[in-house]
């Protein structure tokens, strides 16, 4: 079973940037991965933020963060990063990475939480003055 580790969150300022990691552990070699990034504020749906093919092409950004962040995998660390550059209070909610095994040249759909299988338990954000 794939197992999901976030980390790199913490408190920063408006303007100021962060990098998330997502580490995975537990896969079948050779398999590939849909990974994607969400993030949720209490009260309200998970939204997704950044998703990115199996074979590290076909990435995709929600509109709120577009030309802000930045999603980058590394398969020979087993990590996928969300570099967050501009930082803005409304960024501030917990985040979280999901995983799906896919075929190579899949879709990975951004926003939807039902097609992920597999969870990380997620790394707080909060970015204030």
């Amino acid at each position: 079973e794939v197992q999901l580790m976030e980390s790199g969150g913490g408190l920063a300022q408006p303007g100021g940037s962060m990098r998330l990691s997502c580490k995975t552990s537990g896969g079948t070699p050779n398999s590939r991965y849909c990974i994607v990034w969400f993030r949720q504020v209490p009260g309200n749906e998970r939204e997704g933020v950044a998703s990115i093919g199996a074979t590290g092409g076909n990435s995709h950004y929600a509109d709120s963060v577009k030309d802000r962040f930045t999603i980058s995998r590394h398969d020979a660390e087993n990590t996928v990063y969300l570099q967050m550059n501009s930082l803005k209070p409304e960024d501030s909610a917990m985040y979280f990475c999901a995983a799906r095994e896919v075929l190579s040249g899949s879709i990975c759909p951004r926003s939807d939480t039902n097609f992920y299988t597999y969870w990380g338990q997620g790394t707080q954000v909060t970015v204030s003055s």
